[in-house]
C-alpha cells in the first residue's frame, strides 16, 4: 500500500471524527446555553434584590453579599450566596437554630390548648415562617446546582471545541502530505543490496 493511501484514509477518519466532536460539542453549548437563560429568566421573575450594604448586619456581611450589595438576583451563583449567607441567617433565628421539622414536631407535641395559647401561636407562626424560607433556599439552591450543570456542559463544549479543531488540522495536514512526492514511496517494501565478490580468492 502506498503511503498517499494511508495518508488518506487516516485524513478522512480524522476529518469524520472532527464532524461528530464539532457535533457533540454543538449539542453541548446549546445545553449550556439553555441552562444560563433559564436559571436567569426563573430568577429575574422572582424579582429579588441583594440587601444593600448599609442595611447588613454584622453577621450578615459575606464576601458574596457586600459584592453583590444592591443587585438583583440573576445567576445561580448568586442564588447559592443568598440562600446559604443570607436566609440561612435569618432562618437560624428563627427560634434558636432549630430547622422547620424540628419546630413543626415541638408545635405538635403541645397540647390543642397549649396550642391555642400566645406561646402556642407564636411557635406555629415560626413554623410557618421557617416552612416558607427553607422553601425558598431550597429552591434557589436547585437553581444554582442546575446553573453549575450548566457550566459543566459550557466546559465540556469548549473541550470539544478544541478537540474538534485539533483534528480538523490533522486531517488537513493528511492531505497535503498525500499531495507531495514523499507519498509515492510503498509502505513495507524492502530494499535489496546485492554484494558483489571478487573472482579472485586469496588461496589460503
Amino acid at each position: 500500500m502506498k503511503r498517499r493511501t494511508l495518508d488518506i484514509i487516516f485524513a478522512t477518519g480524522g476529518m469524520i471524527a472532527a464532524v461528530l466532536v464539532l457535533v457533540l460539542g454543538m449539542v453541548l453549548q446549546n445545553q449550556a446555553n439553555f441552562a444560563k437563560s433559564y436559571v436567569h429568566d426563573q430568577l429575574s421573575q422572582q424579582k429579588i434584590t441583594f440587601t444593600p450594604v448599609n442595611f447588613l448586619k454584622a453577621n450578615e456581611k459575606a464576601p458574596c453579599l457586600v459584592a453583590n450589595a444592591s443587585k438583583p438576583m440573576t445567576t445561580g451563583k448568586q442564588a447559592e450566596c443568598y440562600a446559604n449567607h443570607y436566609i440561612a441567617v435569618h432562618l437560624s433565628e428563627v427560634n434558636g437554630g432549630k430547622t422547620y421539622s424540628q419546630t413543626s414536631n415541638d408545635f405538635r407535641n403541645l397540647t390543642p390548648a397549649q396550642q391555642s395559647s400566645p406561646t402556642g401561636q407564636a411557635l406555629s407562626a415560626k413554623v410557618d415562617t421557617l416552612f416558607r424560607g427553607e422553601t425558598l433556599r431550597g429552591l434557589l439552591l436547585t437553581s444554582y446546582g442546575f446553573s453549575i450543570f450548566g457550566e459543566r456542559a459550557q466546559t465540556a463544549a469548549y473541550v470539544c471545541f478544541l478537540l474538534a479543531g485539533v483534528l480538523f488540522l490533522a486531517a488537513i495536514a493528511g492531505y497535503v502530505h498525500a499531495a507531495t512526492k514523499k507519498a509515492d514511496h510503498v509502505i513495507g517494501e524492502q530494499t535489496y543490496v546485492t554484494v558483489g565478490h571478487d573472482k579472485d580468492l586469496a588461496s589460503v
